[in-house]
């Protein structure tokens, strides 16, 4: 079985407040994608990366990585999900159905690879798995607020976890199953969410802590 990558990297990062989207802002001498896909690139068993990207994205050309051979690319959707279907049908021609799928933000640049090999191996090796995510458990006490901002009740952070990417599935149950979200208005933010809607079982690998995404401006920092 086959290993393939996606990085969905069309959003615009609102949140983040910058004139650029949040992946192509300078961190550490290279830009966040350039980061981000580095431990992909590096590792043996991925054999091709394919990056969604926005339709009137500028940017990708000056990145490290814009013409290595074993990176592929095709126009990104609004949303997230959007873009992972885009990147799923360009790789059907070549993947089977029983091979794996990790997708991989874009500006998630801290992947380290040892959590990386960590969860394909764990993944691969379980027995009924139809895919796995990296994460955290909460370390923090967590409370469930309504829309008027007053506190409902404190969760038992002892089952929570934070979801972290790469999250790695079954190329054929996370295409089909995300077909049918898309023809949907489910409100389903990442792939193990679409798994987990369908019914198919999720395994959590836990992962380093610095695994973070980039979200809001005090995070480059």
């Amino acid at each position: 079985m086959t290993n393939w990558a996606i990085i969905p990297a069309a959003g615009v990062g609102q949140r983040m407040q910058s004139a650029i989207p949040k992946q192509y802002l300078p961190l550490d001498g290279q830009q966040v994608i350039d980061h981000a896909l580095t431990p992909l690139i590096n590792h043996p068993a991925i054999r091709q990366i394919c990056v969604a990207l926005s339709p009137d994205d500028h940017q990708w050309a000056q990145t490290r990585f814009a013409r290595h051979p074993d990176i592929v690319r095709v126009v990104g959707g609004t949303e997230r999900r959007d873009s992972v279907l885009q990147a799923l049908h360009m790789l059907a021609a070549q993947a089977e159905p029983e091979d794996w799928v990790l997708v991989h933000d874009a500006a998630r640049p801290y992947l380290h690879p040892d959590d990386l090999e960590n969860l394909i191996t764990q993944v691969t090796a379980h027995p009924t798995a139809a895919g796995g995510l990296l994460g955290q458990r909460a370390a923090d006490t967590l409370k469930q607020v309504g829309k008027d901002g007053m506190i409902h009740r404190t969760l038992d952070r002892s089952r929570i976890w934070h979801a972290f990417t790469p999250q790695m599935c079954r190329f054929g149950l996370l295409y089909q199953h995300l077909q049918a979200v898309c023809a949907s208005s489910l409100p389903l933010t990442d792939e193990a969410s679409v798994m987990e809607w369908a019914g198919e079982s999720m395994l959590m690998v836990p992962g380093r802590t610095d695994n973070r995404k980039i979200t809001y401006p005090e995070d480059l920092d």
